[in-house]
């Protein structure tokens, strides 16, 4: 065994040797050890290898979070199938549409979930065999074949030939905008970034870690199983989160780490009083508004961990439980070891100083290994670096700060404003709780959860601000509810370029 396993097989029987009795994924019914996932996983990949599936196969994957999908996924990977996680909340033509953009070969499908079945919307989908040429094997979960003692013996066989190069994973990225990419990561290059990022998340071998996110995105798989299974922690997952559920969950498994999102640990702190349920477990590097108000850091001290599906998860960030130099408040921290980060000029690609805004590009041994139907040129600079598509700069000592999409800057009076930067300078006005800006008809806008009054907001802002930065179009709402957000939680620009278009039109 290596010292640093390079693939998930290494990483499960190293696991199962250390800690055999010890939880590694819990659920509201199901609880599996370390030596259980390397016993059951095995099992099932002699199922799979029954049913033909094999080093290279590309299996899409159906379920909803629990010990089921880490058990499926963990015996694909482990014989070197490429595991193509895909969303629970897709309609038809989209799942069609990710399987053919993958190659899925094989689908592992549950029945139904919320409403979905997903295997009848997939027949009545697709009319014609040509529709998924790749397609050639569809199961539930429970309908993998009995393994032969044969088929058994071969496992081991299967999973020595699967190396760190070898790929691990395609991802659908949320995509905030264009269609969704399908994101290929290796064994060696998914583990690296995780491993690189789990000291700067607070998860060791005494964490009991509950997210949020569903495991079909790197923020689950990532982010959740495999950081799991790297520390050796114990991951708390579940179906559905619903407040009262997930804080009973919280308080029966004394779980120590809540990441995720903020929308949802503030939901939960709202309610957490009146349902009376005990977070005392709960210790720093946990989202904040979980924690007793001593414990809290000042507003910007603490990192904001950023990453994305093609880096597998952050790629910057500093220990979540410590204030950062008082230089760096609001920076997303530095990047992570085996990830090299620089900043470039977004018209002509070169390198721009420190302090300077511009286009981020990553690259080393955590980054992708490409994406699905496009080259290699198509997708990296000549160098080797990948253009990010987010602003940001870095600072002298190399802590990073954000400033959004690239594709959410626009000009005014062909001066070029940063939504992010006006943003920071709203949410700084006493009485502002939060603030959202982009551009509407050539102006600035933003919406601001505050009371009021507008015009004294504006003349803050102006002392702030640049004059072309002020927003002249301002829509004042009541609560974090009232900003539209799609499904992966990020805001909706789009609506909210409607919202302020309404209000000036109102307004006029």
């Amino acid at each position: 065994m290596t010292e640093s396993p390079s693939t998930v097989d290494e990483l499960v029987r190293h696991r199962s040797a250390q800690y055999p009795t010890k939880p590694m994924v819990i659920d509201t019914v199901n609880r599996i050890t370390f030596g259980e996932l390397d016993e059951n996983t095995h099992a099932m990949a002699a199922a799979f290898l029954e049913a033909g599936v094999t080093k290279g196969t590309r299996v899409g994957l159906i379920m909803p979070n629990g010990t089921g999908w880490v058990q499926t996924a963990i015996a694909l990977t482990r014989i070197g199938a490429v595991l193509v996680p895909l969303s629970t909340l897709l309609a038809p033509r989209e799942l069609v549409t990710q399987l053919r953009v993958a190659s899925v070969q094989f689908l592992v499908a549950v029945e139904e979930f919320r409403g979905h079945r997903y295997l009848d919307e997939l027949k009545s989908e697709c009319l014609s065999p040509t529709d998924l040429p790749a397609l050639r094997g569809v199961r539930t979960p429970e309908g993998l074949p009995q393994a032969t003692a044969a088929t058994t013996a071969t496992v081991d066989a299967v999973t020595a030939t699967v190396t760190a190069a070898d790929t691990l994973v395609i991802m659908f990225t949320s995509g905030s905008s264009g269609p969704p990419k399908g994101v290929i990561h290796s064994h060696g290059n998914a583990l690296s970034a995780v491993r690189s990022g789990l000291a700067a998340r607070c998860i060791d071998a005494d964490t009991r870690l509950y997210l949020p996110m569903p495991f079909f995105w790197v923020g689950g798989f990532g982010s959740g199983i495999l950081s799991a299974l790297l520390a050796g922690a114990t991951l708390v997952t579940e179906e559905i989160p619903r407040p009262e559920t997930t804080l009973r969950l919280l308080e029966r498994e004394r779980v120590t780490l809540f990441r995720g999102w903020p929308d949802q640990a503030e939901a939960l702190a709202r309610q957490s009083e009146s349902i009376g349920a005990d977070l005392s477990s709960l210790r720093q590097g946990s989202l904040e508004a979980l924690l007793p108000a001593d414990q809290r850091a000042a507003p910007g001290a603490r990192a904001k961990l950023f990453g994305m599906t093609e880096a597998f998860g952050p790629y910057c960030g500093y220990p979540a439980d410590t204030d950062m130099p008082r230089s760096a408040w609001g920076s997303c921290g530095k990047p992570f070891a085996g990830t090299e980060v620089r900043i470039v000029d977004p018209d002509t690609g070169e390198p721009v100083p420190a302090g300077t805004i511009g286009m981020i590009q990553i690259r080393g041994r955590n980054t992708l290994r490409g994406i699905c139907r496009r080259s290699r040129e198509d997708v990296f600079t000549v160098d080797g670096y990948y253009p990010t598509g987010d602003l940001g700069h870095l600072d002298g000592d190399g802590f990073m700060f954000y400033h959004g999409r690239s594709d959410d800057m626009f000009k005014v009076s062909g001066a070029t404003v940063y939504p992010s930067e006006v943003e920071e300078a709203l949410r700084g006005i006493d009485g502002v709780q939060n603030a959202f800006v982009t551009d509407v008809s050539g102006a600035v806008g933003a919406v601001v959860i505050a009371e009021g009054p507008v015009d004294l907001l504006q003349v803050t802002a102006r002392k702030l601000l640049s004059s072309f930065k002020v927003p002249t179009v301002w829509l004042l709402v009541g609560s974090d509810e009232d900003i539209p957000r799609g499904g992966t939680g990020k805001v909706d620009v789009a609506a909210l370029k409607q919202m302020l278009a309404r209000s000036s039109a109102e307004q006029t």
